[in-house]
C-alpha cells in the first residue's frame, strides 16, 4: 500500500521524552497506533449512530411493507429482463 506521509509535531515534557528513550519506546509508533485506534473508535461510533437512526426510521415499517417492496422489486427486475430478451 502506497501512503504519502506527513510530519506531525507534539510537545511533551522533557522528562517524558527521556523516560521513553530509556525504555526504548518509539514515540512515533505509539502515537501512530493511538491515533489509528482513536479514528477507528470514532468511525465505529459514527456507524453505530447511523444504524440507530436507521432502526428508528424503520420502527413504523411493517414486515408486510418490506415483503411487498421486495416482491415489487423482483417483478420490476423480471419485467426488465424479459423486455431485454425481446430485443
Amino acid at each position: 500500500m502506497n501512503m504519502s506521509m506527513v510530519v506531525v509535531s507534539v510537545r511533551i515534557p522533557k522528562e517524558l521524552k527521556m523516560k521513553a528513550k530509556n525504555y526504548g519506546i518509539k514515540i512515533s509508533e505509539i502515537l501512530r497506533r493511538a491515533l489509528e485506534e482513536e479514528i477507528r473508535k470514532r468511525e465505529l461510533e459514527e456507524i453505530q449512530d447511523l444504524l440507530d437512526k436507521f432502526k428508528k426510521g424503520m420502527e413504523n415499517v411493517s414486515k408486510e411493507d418490506i415483503i411487498s417492496v421486495i416482491k415489487e422489486s423482483r417483478e420490476e427486475r423480471l419485467d426488465i429482463c424479459s423486455t431485454r430478451a425481446l430485443w
